[in-house]
């Protein structure tokens, strides 16, 4: 199947029943994207289809062909971090790392359909993700911040 992943198409030969996340950390090797619960409890392993937040434990590999596919790895650069990494960093938003990818990318997509979110639409919209370290405080102030400066 051919997958676009971070703007770049790939082809992978895998069994039908795979899931994206199974593709993602195994022949793509595109590690960032985590696997925790594996059954769409955590949001650790979210990513993006077509902007809109998925949870790739959950999704078919070949049911995201066609569509375009976002990680972490593509969400910024070791050269330019994007506005939300660079807040999270800034406001202390994470802790031990393991859900900071499914969060960054989560927000992203909230930003890109609110912009201006208010700190109830935050939490509401970020429910998905669960933390470990409860830090969810500074992730909304994280992600408040990057509304700000124009993420």
């Amino acid at each position: 199947m051919r997958l676009t992943v971070n703007e770049v198409e790939r082809v992978v030969h895998v069994p039908a029943h795979t899931t994206l996340l199974e593709v993602l950390r195994g022949p793509l090797a595109l590690t960032g994207t985590k696997l925790v619960c594996d059954r769409g409890e955590c949001g650790a392993c979210t990513v993006l289809l077509d902007g809109h937040p998925a949870y790739s434990c959950l999704s078919l590999a070949a049911a995201c062909e066609g569509h375009a596919i976002t990680t972490i790895e593509g969400l910024g650069s070791s050269v330019e971090l994007h506005p939300l990494q660079r807040a999270f960093i800034e406001h202390d938003a994470a802790q031990c790392g393991f859900c900071t990818p499914g969060q960054l990318l989560a927000a992203a997509a909230l930003l890109r359909v609110n912009p201006d979110p208010t700190e109830d639409e935050v939490v509401r919209w970020m429910s998905g993700n669960l933390c470990r370290c409860g830090t969810y405080p500074k992730i909304v102030t994280a992600v408040l911040s990057a509304a700000k400066h124009g993420a």
